[in-house]
């Protein structure tokens, strides 16, 4: 691993020093595949272990005898943890570069994972989702920056590739669960150090490349110009954050509440349930792989338009469908839904140049807070209520899409510019 990662990514990475002209440098440097898939693995085994704690909720719900509500505040504390601590670290490493800060964050984890295989109650539950919170506090942000490091220009493949690997361990979460914890219960969670300890090893090894490259050494240097005005930049960063809102409210219901939709509706068995919300984000990995590189061709507005506006009519007809066509639409809503996420941030990236890691960390941590404010709420409402209200009420997040039409141009000014 080391010898394939250090030497053939430093040799894409890296530009000669005397080079006068670092812009073209930059654009002549080659994508650097074997980071991006290092990256994009670590990424599916964090992703995969966060999706297999909420995956085995109803084995939580029933052992611990928790309500709704509580489900909801287990993610709530991991998702917060997570979202709080993302833009801060983002921000302080856009100035401090710390390139063995990745395969520290996934030691908090590691540990998050082994104390929650043994929680005795609902509160040691709940400080063990706050220390896995920590650990993506940590890897988000820093991994999303070594995506674009590695890019060699295609900001949106580099993103796209990141994120599918996120994406595609979190399907197997669910899966994972339904395989191996469910049948074996709370303990076997401890199984799944493994990952954490085969993911701090890979992070090591991509904390070398990062060290050495040219982009450590300048992060003290100058900062890049924006090319809006401050109150363009802060509305277009507004828009996106209710964009970001209507996504990730949406994908919390999915999430936290699918399988006990399922159930509830359908009375499909926990394993049954669980394989539905593999396919759901198995199409969430497929969409992300294409959202990236359609936007770096022909613009990231566009994929942003027909990801979010776009999935509204799917989102509508879903909670009025039989099983079959539940299935069929959850795998169009996944795909749909998922090309937004690479195409805004690296929209939001271009906004604001030269703080790549605040940006990511502030997308990456509104979206986890999302997830975790919209989980608690989302189970209260179905204390309340029912599931199946959730599921009509979460239909019409989709059409806040429209206000896409208030985001400037960015790719048509970096042109002229």
């Amino acid at each position: 691993m080391e010898t394939s990662l250090d030497k053939n990514a430093l040799a894409g990475a890296s530009s000669p020093p005397s080079s006068p002209a670092a812009p073209a440098v930059a654009k002549a440097q080659r994508t650097v595949y074997s980071v991006l898939g290092a990256i994009s693995f670590s990424h599916l085994l964090n992703d995969m272990i966060q999706s297999l704690i909420l995956a085995i909720y109803p084995m939580f719900k029933e052992n611990f005898s928790l309500s709704f509500g509580q489900i909801g505040l287990i993610t709530l504390t991991y998702q917060i943890t997570a979202s709080l601590l993302q833009p801060l670290v983002g921000s302080y490493t856009d100035k401090h570069p710390k390139p063995y800060s990745l395969p520290v964050g996934m030691g908090f984890t590691l540990t998050g994972l082994l104390l929650m295989s043994v929680a005795p109650s609902f509160g040691v539950l709940l400080v063990a989702a706050a220390l896995v919170g920590c650990g993506s506090s940590v890897f988000h942000p820093e991994s999303s920056r070594v995506a674009r490091m590695a890019s060699g220009g295609r900001h949106g493949l580099a993103q796209s590739l990141f994120q599918v690997g996120g994406n595609a361990g979190s399907s197997l979460g669910p899966l994972l669960a339904a395989l191996i914890v469910i049948p074996h219960g709370q303990r076997s969670i401890a199984w799944f150090s493994a990952a954490a300890l085969v993911a701090i090893v890979v992070l090591t090894q991509i904390g070398r490349w990062y060290k050495r490259h040219p982009s450590v050494k300048k992060a003290r240097g100058e900062a890049a110009h924006a090319m809006l005005p401050r109150r363009q930049i802060a509305m277009a960063m507004s828009v996106l954050v209710l964009l970001v809102f209507s996504k990730y409210f949406y994908l919390a219901s999915i999430n936290s509440y699918f399988t006990f939709y399922l159930i509830d509706r359908f009375h499909l068995s926990v394993q049954a349930a669980q394989i539905h919300l593999f396919v759901f984000l198995a199409a969430v990995a497929a969409g992300t792989v294409i959202g990236g590189p359609i936007g770096d061709k022909i613009g990231r507005k566009y994929v942003i338009w027909v990801s979010i506006l776009g999935v509204a009519p799917f989102t509508l007809l879903l909670p009025y469908a039989n099983l079959f066509w539940t299935g069929v639409l959850t795998v169009v809503i996944g795909v749909v839904l998922a090309s937004a996420f690479s195409a805004i941030l690296v929209y939001a990236q271009e906004l604001i140049p030269g703080k790549v890691g605040m940006v990511a960390g502030l997308f990456f941590g509104f979206a986890f807070g999302l997830g975790g404010v919209g989980a608690a709420v989302l189970g209260q409402l179905a204390d309340a209520t029912s599931i199946a209200f959730v599921y009509k009420v979460c239909s019409f997040l989709p059409l806040i899409g429209v206000l896409t039409v208030l985001l400037p141009d960015v790719e048509g000014k970096r042109v002229k510019a």
